[in-house]
């Protein structure tokens, strides 16, 4: 999925303070920050993540830049085994997928133009599916950009 350089125009009243960011390192850089300071301060995901990074956030973050920027500029900039790596994370349920998948949602929206967050969230709904299948065995149904299959009956569990 390698994006275009240039966004839309913002559309009045968007929400986005009258600025679309352009697909760019910087604008990535800006996302994959804003995204894990949602996920930190999110008590269902806020723990797993610290549990498996620690000390590790900032080394963790480069390499999200550089994962995004590969996936969405064709930068390159990215080599690692996704999958292995979160296959050896314990407690991660399906409630755990729907707000990764919300909050990743929320974000693109933020800071870009629809079809530029839309282009995003189909990635990372595509990534959430195959992580999902690895866990669970089953695909997941994304609604809305929000909702994974079982997540709320999960979740009051």
């Amino acid at each position: 999925m390698q994006l275009s350089p240039s966004a839309p125009s913002p559309s009045p009243g968007s929400g986005n303070g009258g600025e679309w960011r352009t697909p760019s390192v910087e604008s990535l850089t800006e996302l994959v920050h804003g995204f894990y300071a949602a996920v930190r301060a999110d008590a269902l995901l806020g723990p797993v993540f610290e549990n498996a990074l620690r000390d590790r956030w900032e080394p963790h973050l480069a390499r999200m830049v550089d994962f995004w920027s590969t996936v969405a500029l064709g930068s390159k900039r990215f080599r690692g085994n996704v999958f292995g790596k979160h296959m050896a994370l314990q407690g991660v349920t399906p409630a755990h997928f729907a707000v990764w998948v919300r909050l990743w949602g929320e974000q693109t929206e933020r800071l870009f133009a629809p079809e530029v967050a839309r282009d995003l969230q189909i990635t990372a709904h595509g990534i959430a599916r195959n992580l999902f299948l690895g866990y669970f065995g089953t695909q997941p149904v994304f609604g809305n950009g929000a909702d994974v299959e079982g997540a709320s009956s999960a979740a009051g569990h």
